[in-house]
């Protein structure tokens, strides 16, 4: 079975992504891995990192697993970015958010025994 093995996220400002996501979901950064076109996420599995880009653009859509939709919709709009109405399916609840600099991807939980 092929599994993701890494990913990153295109984003235009590297600082403020590392700001973002580091108060979002408590992330710490890789100093030695990193330089100022590139944060490496330390102790992240899968590994993950954010890249530099010109623009925010939507590629691939990533939903990252969480335990409290709602509560992080909540924090990504106090962060400064933005979040849909969570919704439910047969999946789990999930909602689909962007960052402060318009980069859009998804916080999903998981339905019992999916």
């Amino acid at each position: 079975m092929t599994q993701l093995g890494y990913f990153t996220i295109g984003v235009p400002d590297i600082d403020k992504a590392r700001a973002f996501y580091g108060a979002l979901f408590g992330w710490t950064f890789d100093e030695a891995s990193s330089h100022e076109t590139y944060a490496h996420v330390a102790d992240s599995d899968p590994p993950c990192g954010f890249t530099k880009v010109e623009r925010a653009k939507d590629c691939s859509h990533l939903y990252f697993r969480v335990g409290d939709v709602d509560g992080l919709c909540e924090r990504v709009t106090e962060l400064g970015g933005k979040a849909a109405v969570p919704s439910d399916s047969e999946s789990g609840r999930t909602a689909v958010v962007s960052d402060d600099q318009g980069v859009s991807f998804s916080l999903w939980r998981p339905a019992p025994g999916f």
